[in-house]
């Protein structure tokens, strides 16, 4: 690794923190590649020791077992948080970033077994951890192509946003229609009409229109489902929309390509594979 990384920043450039940056944020070399396997390993047994805490047979005859697993988990990913924050220029990049959001995250539940009775299952938020996978082996074009679905998020937002919009003010006037026809009597409800309330005839809207269907509320009245057929049809034409939005922007988007470089100053990733300078943050890579 280059010694121009860490010339300049909050501290002055040492070794160690160049070694330590290029192992944990980067795949490029063994010993990144090592780090993130062991990572991913510690972040999947991690998800067990959950998944097997909910077992109460389990949990009576090896709790002790799984909490120490659980406790030294936790530390481990403690000292590597800290590690993070001490090989990057500007830490408060890392730690306000998404990942290392989703880092503390990871951390803090799993110290609740010492102060709460019981598993911490809010620890099972480590799973997003394994959003980390895409660096191993330097997986460039998984990287790429999640690259481009951001950049597609992105891009849709304002467009998703008002299509959001439309389906609440379609759900809304669906559910008081399906509401005022199925309870042609408010002051005298029928024993079988479970359209009780705008509210919830608004929740068999949403439920009809995303085509879910669970099928605990249905109309009666011939009205009442015709409104309900019109709905299902119209929930499978709005699908249409928004991946037809997303679409247009992922074709655009295909194509680039970016490198498992990440920088020494923010750890921020996806870089262009002949970019000099980090697009985030304008260090030098």
């Amino acid at each position: 690794m280059n010694d121009h990384r860490l010339d300049s920043g909050p501290y002055p450039p040492t070794e160690w923190r160049g070694r330590v940056h290029e192992i944990i944020f980067e795949a490029d070399t063994a010993a990144g590649k090592i780090f993130d396997i062991g990572l991913l390993i510690a972040i999947v047994t991690s998800i067990a020791v959950i998944l097997l805490e909910s077992v109460k047979p389990i949990r009576d005859e090896w709790g002790w077992l799984l909490d120490t697993l659980s406790l030294t988990i936790t530390v481990l990913f403690t000292v590597e948080y800290i590690l993070r924050i001490l090989s990057i220029k500007r830490p408060l990049k890392y730690v306000f970033s998404f990942l290392g959001i989703i880092d503390v995250l990871a951390i803090v539940p799993g110290y609740f077994i010492l102060f709460l009775s019981g598993p911490s299952y809010l620890a099972v938020l480590r799973a997003l951890r394994l959003l980390r996978v895409f660096h191993v082996f330097k997986m460039g074009p998984y990287v790429a192509e999640t690259n481009i679905l951001l950049q597609a998020i992105r891009a849709t937002k304002a467009k998703i946003v008002v299509f959001l919009m439309v389906v609440v003010t379609v759900v809304l006037i669906l559910g008081t229609a399906i509401y005022v026809v199925e309870n042609p009597h408010p002051d005298v409800p029928h024993p079988d009409n479970k359209f009780t309330s705008i509210p919830v005839s608004v929740y068999w809207a949403i439920v009809t229109i995303t085509t879910v269907g669970y099928g605990d509320m249905s109309p009666q009245t011939v009205t009442g489902q015709f409104l309900a057929a019109l709905a299902m049809l119209l929930g499978y034409s709005m699908i249409i929309v928004p991946v037809a939005i997303f679409s247009v922007e992922v074709i655009r988007g295909a194509g680039s390509e970016v490198s498992t470089q990440a920088c020494p100053a923010c750890s921020r990733a996806g870089h262009d594979p002949d970019a000099s300078y980090c697009k985030f943050c304008g260090e030098h890579l």
